[in-house]
C-alpha cells in the first residue's frame, strides 16, 4: 500500500469528505505534471518511463525512442504562459491538445470543464498563478522546469517555461525571442484600442457615442505598462543573459544552476537564500562565486 495513496495518513487532519476532495485535486495536479512533461518529452503516452532525462538529450533522441508518438513533445523546448493565447504552442493550448489525445478529442470539453471544477479557477488562472508554485514543492525546491519571467515574483506578465535536462546555451535566445514576439503582439494590440475611430457608434436610444471607451483606453494603459514591463526585463536581464551563451551541467546541481540565471527566473526564497554559500563553492564546474 502506499502511503500516499491513503488518504487517511495523507490528510489526517481533515474529514472523510474534505480527503475525497484533497485526494481528486491531488491527482489533477499529478496529471497536470504528467502532461507537462510530456509536452518537455520528460514523458510519452506510448512509452513507459523516462524518455528525455540526461543532459544534451534532444527532440531526435525523444524521436529514436518514440518514433510515431500520438503526442508530440514542444520542438524549442519553451512553453511560453501568459494571461492570453498569444502562441500556438501556448502551455493552455498544448495541454488541451494533450487531454484530446490522452481521453478522446469527444470528451474534450467535458474533461477540461471537470478539471477546472477541481482546481476551482480556470486552467489559465492555474498555469499562470499555481501551477510554478505546485511544481517547486513537488520537486522540493530543486524544480527540473524553470520559469523565466520578467519579474522574479510570481506577478510578472511574461513567463515561459523550459526543461532543465534539455537546456542549451542558446535556450535563452530562444526564451527572448518570443518575448520579442509577445511585446510585439501586445503592443500592436494596445494600439489598436488607442486608435481613434473615424466613426462613431449609435445607441439604441439613437445617442451618438464616441467608439472608443473609456474601458479601451483603460486596457490599453495597462498593456502599455506590460510593454514597459517586459521592454526592461529584456534591455536589463534577458538580453545580456542571452549574449552570454551561459552553459550549465547537470552534475553542478539546480541548486547551483539556478542561481546562475539570476533575475531572469522566478525567484525561489529556498534558493535564493543559499546564495552566499553557494557563491564560496569552488567545487561546481561552473562556480556561482565566479560569476559576481
Amino acid at each position: 500500500m502506499s502511503l500516499k495513496r491513503n488518504k487517511a495518513f495523507a490528510y489526517p487532519k481533515a474529514s472523510p469528505e474534505e480527503r475525497d476532495e484533497l485526494f481528486t485535486l491531488d491527482l489533477i495536479k499529478e496529471l497536470i505534471s504528467y502532461a507537462v512533461g510530456c509536452m518537455f518529452g520528460r514523458y510519452s503516452l506510448d512509452e513507459p518511463g523516462l524518455i528525455l532525462a540526461s543532459q544534451g538529450e534532444t527532440i531526435d533522441d525523444f524521436h529514436m525512442r518514440v518514433p510515431d508518438p500520438s503526442f508530440e513533445p514542444d520542438a524549442d523546448n519553451v512553453i511560453p504562459m501568459c494571461e492570453g493565447d498569444y502562441f500556438e504552442d501556448d502551455i493552455v493550448v498544448r495541454f488541451r491538445k494533450f487531454i484530446a489525445v490522452a481521453f478522446g478529442a469527444e470528451h474534450l470539453e467535458e474533461n477540461i470543464a471537470y478539471i477546472e471544477q477541481v482546481l476551482g479557477k480556470s486552467l489559465r488562472k492555474y498555469f499562470l498563478n499555481d501551477f510554478y508554485n505546485d511544481h517547486v514543492k513537488m520537486y522540493s525546491n530543486r524544480p527540473i522546469y524553470w520559469q523565466y519571467a520578467s519579474r522574479t515574483d510570481n506577478k510578472g506578465a511574461f513567463k515561459a517555461l523550459v526543461y532543465l535536462h534539455r537546456y542549451t546555451p542558446s535556450t535563452t535566445s530562444t526564451v527572448l525571442a518570443y518575448l520579442r514576439d509577445y511585446i510585439a503582439r501586445v503592443s500592436g494590440y494596445a494600439e489598436m484600442l488607442e486608435r481613434p475611430e473615424e466613426a462613431t457608434n449609435t445607441t439604441s436610444a439613437g445617442k451618438r457615442t464616441k467608439a472608443k471607451t473609456a474601458k479601451d483606453l483603460r486596457e490599453a494603459d495597462r498593456l502599455r505598462k506590460i510593454v514597459n514591463e517586459c521592454k526592461a526585463y529584456e534591455d536589463d536581464v534577458l538580453y545580456p543573459l542571452a549574449t552570454r551563451n551561459m552553459p550549465i551541467d547537470l552534475d553542478d546541481g539546480v541548486l547551483v544552476n539556478y542561481l546562475r540565471m539570476g533575475k531572469a527566473v522566478r525567484a525561489i526564497p529556498a534558493i535564493e537564500k543559499k546564495r552566499k554559500d553557494v557563491e564560496t563553492w569552488e567545487w561546481p564546474v561552473h562556480p556561482l562565486g565566479a560569476e559576481r
